[in-house]
C-alpha cells in the first residue's frame, strides 16, 4: 500500500514527478529487483495521468538503467542502486534493499530551524537550515530516526518534494554535489521523543550515527543525526579490497 503522491503540474512535467517516484521506489525495494513493476494501466489509475506520461515516465527509468522491457513479459526491475560518478560505495539501505527487507520513508517534521545548538554546524550550514526529521521502516518495523540539517541554499524545497523523492537525489538536483562523507558513531540512549518514534524502552542504547556532508567545494551541505534500532538488524559496513 502506497502513501499518496502528490504530482502537480506547477511541479514541473509530470512524467519527471512520476519517474522520481517509481526510481525511489526501486532504491527502496518497494519495486524489487527482478521483479516487474505495476503495469501501465495500474500507474496510470495510481497516478491519474494518461498512458503516454506513464510510458515516459518508465522510459526514462529504462535509460538510466533501473529497467528493462520485454514484449510481452512486461517491464523489470533490474537495478535498484544509484549510480554514483563520485562513490562506489553504495549506502547502507541499499544493502538492506538487496538482501530482500522493503524500507518505508516517513516524513515526521520539516522547518526552518534557527537555533541549532551545535554552533560550530549553525557556522557552516549558516544563519538558518531546513530540518526534516524522518523515520525509516524496516519490512513495517520502526528502525532508523534521521534528525537531517541541511544548508540554508535548500531551504526552499517543497515539503511535497521531500515527501516523495530521496534526500541526497533533490540535494544533487539542485547541483549541490556531495563528495565527501565523514561518519562518527557513539552508543547511546535517545532524546525520548525518538525513543518514542523507534518504540523502544526509555534508555535504551542506541547505535548513533552522525554524519557530515561535504560539496566539491568544501562547504557543508549536510549534517545529520540517526538512531538505529540494532535489535532490528545490524549496521553493516562493507570493505572493498
Amino acid at each position: 500500500m502506497f502513501s499518496s503522491v502528490n504530482i502537480s503540474r506547477k511541479k514541473g512535467p509530470l512524467y519527471l514527478q512520476i519517474r522520481d517516484t517509481m526510481r525511489d521506489r526501486i532504491l527502496h525495494g518497494v519495486y524489487p529487483k527482478q521483479m516487474n513493476i505495476p503495469s501501465e494501466t495500474e500507474l496510470e489509475n495510481e497516478f491519474a495521468v494518461s498512458k503516454i506520461t506513464i510510458r515516459k515516465a518508465i522510459e526514462e527509468l529504462v535509460q538510466e538503467g533501473y529497467l528493462e522491457k520485454k514484449s510481452g513479459k512486461g517491464t523489470k526491475v533490474i537495478r535498484n542502486t544509484l549510480a554514483s560518478k563520485l562513490s562506489t560505495g553504495k549506502r547502507f539501505t541499499e544493502f538492506l534493499v538487496e538482501e530482500g527487507y522493503k524500507i518505508h520513508k516517513k516524513v515526521l517534521k520539516t522547518e526552518l530551524e534557527h537555533n541549532l545548538q551545535e554552533q560550530e554546524i549553525a557556522k557552516q550550514l549558516g544563519d538558518s537550515c531546513l530540518y526534516i526529521e524522518r523515520l525509516y521502516q524496516l519490512d513495517g518495523a520502526p528502525y532508523i530516526h534521521f534528525s537531517h540539517y541541511l544548508s540554508n541554499q535548500l531551504k526552499k524545497l517543497e515539503l511535497s518534494e521531500v515527501y516523495d523523492h530521496s534526500l541526497y537525489q533533490l540535494i544533487t538536483e539542485r547541483g549541490m554535489y556531495l563528495t565527501k562523507f565523514q561518519d562518527q558513531f557513539a552508543v547511546a540512549p535517545a532524546p525520548e521523543y525518538v525513543e518514542k518514534h523507534l518504540g523502544v524502552e526509555k534508555g535504551t542504547s542506541l547505535l548513533k550515527r552522525m554524519r557530515y556532508s561535504f560539496d566539491d567545494q568544501g562547504n557543508l551541505i549536510e549534517y545529520s543525526v540517526g538512531y538505529y534500532n540494532t535489535e532490528e538488524h545490524h549496521y553493516i559496513v562493507n570493505y572493498d579490497g
